[in-house]
């Protein structure tokens, strides 16, 4: 029997579904880390894209054992439904992280979610219609921007400094903002180790952006994947340690364990915990037991703190050969340097374009992010975000020799001819965002 060709309204030839989409599925635009990853996980390129942590440093023998066990002996439990609010064991123990950064709670305050990015869009399920109002740094982490963006919020972006978020900034765009009668609803920040501008909030800094957000009453969403990451002090109090009526806090142990387990929470007012409870069990009905038996064994049984020093270490050790490297191989750029997390933030050489530079460097077997991936208006080419956390030091300083060919060749296009503008022949093409 010959299955019926469907005639849905308003498609295309490439799309015969597309009149069908909600409006929000129009908004959905592909992250340009996604589209990188194919070309760039390729052996002969060294990526200084993406911001995967360095699992080899795990001790994975150990944990193969463990996980084992868990299925021999909890299989059961391990590979069945689980509740919706997450394993309060877990929970439990997440308290004992959270405490690092100052950070008082009860078990019942944490919502388990998986992976940090399923909190990012719980949270915007439940506070943002559409034309509601977000403020977030700029530059912003992709990932964030990409949920925003689908669920049609209005992102308005507020700059930082070396210090992190500007206060005044805030005020004057808060007070812009009520002025024209638009709902802000939360502050979008990455305070810690900026993800993608690697500074951090200055201690200093972090009760008044709390003081102006209150006096407009606009929540903080605090994303804090990188916080227990520095390299040379103890971490910063967490904004929600300041204000736990207002703030809501975000954290991951993709970072500072393994991003393959999927496992993140949130730390909400009571309120506003139930509601994301009920948008976590809409969406998946609960988080996988196994992942979290996993990382709460993890927890009661290895040494973990020392795990996370163990990584400090050798991301330290890779900053340090990528920032050795930008000074001595393209010295006319300019950048920060971090003193913890996984990214440095580069301003390249008047002139060149980091978005249209981007086909020659894969070409040239490097590749990073576009400064351009991190502003909800596609600004920001003149800036590159390069990561450290997963190359070895050679390979660092390898990718950064090879940067410097493609940005000798587009200065010196520059001084001949101008600014050259878009992809030339003989470029490649990227991938389809199938996977991150």
């Amino acid at each position: 029997m010959t299955e019926p060709t469907p005639t849905p309204r308003e498609g295309t030839r490439l799309d015969p579904w597309y009149g069908s989409y909600a409006q929000r599925a129009h908004q959905m635009r592909a992250s340009e880390i996604r589209a990188l990853f194919a070309v760039a996980s390729r052996p002969e390129v060294v990526s200084l894209a993406g911001g995967m942590p360095f699992i080899g440093g795990l001790p994975l023998e150990e944990l193969g054992e463990m996980t084992r066990r868990i299925i021999v002996e909890q299989g059961e439990v391990a590979l069945q439904y689980g509740s919706g609010q997450g394993d309060e064991s877990l929970r439990e123990k997440i308290l004992d992280v959270m405490a690092l950064e100052g950070i008082q709670a009860h078990p019942d305050d944490v919502v388990v979610t998986t992976g940090s990015q399923q909190a990012l869009d719980l949270v915007t399920t439940v506070f943002i219609d559409p034309g509601d109002v977000i403020v977030a740094e700029a530059p912003s982490y992709v990932g964030a921007l990409g949920v925003f963006r689908a669920h049609e919020a209005d992102v308005v972006h507020v700059p930082m400094d070396a210090e992190g978020l500007i206060p005044e900034a805030l005020e004057q765009t808060l007070a812009r903002l009520k002025a024209a009668g638009k709902r802000v609803k939360f502050l979008y920040t990455v305070p810690n180790f900026h993800n993608p501008g690697g500074v951090t909030l200055t201690l200093e800094r972090r009760p008044r952006i709390l003081e102006i957000c209150a006096s407009y009453g606009v929540l903080v969403l605090e994303d804090n994947p990188y916080g227990l990451l520095g390299f040379d002090r103890d971490p910063l109090p967490a904004m929600r340690s300041m204000s736990p009526e207002g703030v809501i806090y975000l954290g991951s142990f993709s970072k500072t364990f393994a991003p393959g387990y999927r496992v993140g929470w949130a730390v909400a007012p009571h309120a506003v915990r139930e509601k994301l409870v009920l948008a976590s069990e809409a969406a998946i009905l609960s988080p996988s037991n196994a992942s979290q038996m996993a990382i709460a064994t993890y927890l009661e049984h290895f040494d973990w703190q020392g795990q996370i020093k163990k990584f400090q270490v050798q991301y330290r050790e890779r900053r340090d050969a990528m920032i050795s490297s930008l000074g001595e191989h393209i010295p006319e750029a300019s950048w920060n340097v971090p003193d913890g997390g996984f990214y440095v933030w580069v301003k390249l050489p008047e002139g060149l374009d980091a978005k249209s530079m981007l086909p020659r460097a894969v070409t040239a077997r490097v590749a990073y992010v576009a400064g351009s991936a991190f502003y909800i208006d596609g600004s920001g080419t003149d800036h590159m975000r390069l990561s450290y956390c997963f190359p070895t030091p050679d390979r660092i300083r390898e990718g950064v020799r090879r940067l410097a060919t493609v940005v000798d060749s587009e200065l010196e296009t520059v001084r001949i001819f101008g600014n050259p503008g878009g992809a030339r022949e003989g470029t490649v093409d990227f991938p389809a965002p199938d996977i991150f």
